[in-house]
C-alpha cells in the first residue's frame, strides 16, 4: 500500500541524501574505499535526481515520480548489497544494508502521483472540472 505522500518523500530524499554523504564519517567507517564512496555517490545521486523530479520539492520537472522511485529502488538495492558486492562486508555492512532497505521501503510505500497543487504549479491555467 502506498501511503507516503510525494511531498513527504521529497523531504526524506534530501535527508537521506545528506545522511548517506555523511554516513562514513558519522558512523566511523571511512577508509576511502568502496565502503566510503558507495554511500557518498548514491547520496549525491539521490539529491541530484530529487532536484530533477516532478514533485513538490523538485526544482526542475524532468523526471516522473515513477522514474524517481525506480531510481530509489535500484540505488537502495545496490546500497544494501554493496558490502558483499564490493568485498568490504568483513569491515562494515550494517549501515549499508539498513539504509538500503529503508530506501527500498520508502520507494515501495510512496504514492506515484504528486499532489494537485504541484500539477497546477506547472499548468496554472488547466482546470479540473466535473461533468454535470
Amino acid at each position: 500500500m502506498r501511503w507516503i505522500a510525494t511531498k513527504t518523500h521529497g523531504y526524506l530524499d534530501y535527508i537521506m541524501g545528506m545522511l548517506l554523504i555523511a554516513a562514513p564519517w558519522i558512523f566511523g567507517f571511512a577508509r576511502e574505499g568502496a565502503e566510503t564512496w558507495v554511500p557518498v555517490v548514491l547520496g549525491a545521486g539521490v539529491i541530484l535526481y530529487s532536484f530533477m523530479t516532478d514533485y513538490e520539492l523538485g526544482l526542475s520537472p524532468v523526471l516522473s515520480m515513477r522514474t524517481h522511485l525506480m531510481l530509489d529502488l535500484i540505488g537502495g538495492a545496490l546500497l544494501a548489497i554493496s558490502p558483499w558486492l564490493f568485498g568490504f562486508a568483513d569491515y562494515v555492512w550494517q549501515p549499508h544494508l539498513i539504509f538500503g532497505i529503508l530506501e527500498i521501503g520508502a520507494a515501495l510505500m510512496t504514492k506515484l502521483v504528486p499532489s494537485v497543487e504541484k500539477r497546477h504549479q506547472y499548468h496554472p491555467h488547466q482546470r479540473h472540472t466535473t461533468a454535470h
